[in-house]
């Protein structure tokens, strides 16, 4: 008489997760994961030009600063140091007024849609039981 043998083995769990995790790249999302995508995706455009504008200037008015500090000190060009230090502090200076300027206009351009997707998002999971 012929038998029939199956064996069975579970996959081991970190492999399992490394499945799943290869999977959901691939799986069609579904309507609540795109909308909260889209929402992380607004959030960062309103946000980014802000953030680079500040870290630009920071860099720059860093640098100026510095050398300024060189000159002054380390090569004995007093004035031209002086001159290039306090055009670094302005820069610095205006670093934050500039941030700020460049959010509230991210903010003032992608707020309506953020609001509206976040109010979409929040009813759903009110609604859900």
């Amino acid at each position: 008489m012929d038998k029939f043998e199956y064996e069975y083995t579970a996959v081991p769990d970190d492999e399992r997760q490394e499945i799943e995790r290869i999977r959901a790249l691939y799986a069609p999302a579904d309507d609540r994961t795109a909308k909260i995508e889209k929402l992380k995706d607004l959030n960062a455009r309103a946000r980014r030009p802000a953030t680079i504008a500040a870290i630009t200037l920071g860099v720059i008015g860093t640098i100026f600063f510095g050398l300024g500090m060189c000159l002054s000190i380390e090569w004995n060009q007093l004035v031209f140091g002086i001159v290039l230090g306090l055009c670094g502090i302005a820069i610095l200076a205006v670093t934050l007024p500039v941030h700020s300027h460049l959010l509230k206009k991210g903010k003032e351009k992608y707020g309506k849609e953020i609001l509206k997707l976040s109010d979409e998002l929040l009813n759903e999971k009110h609604r859900q039981p």
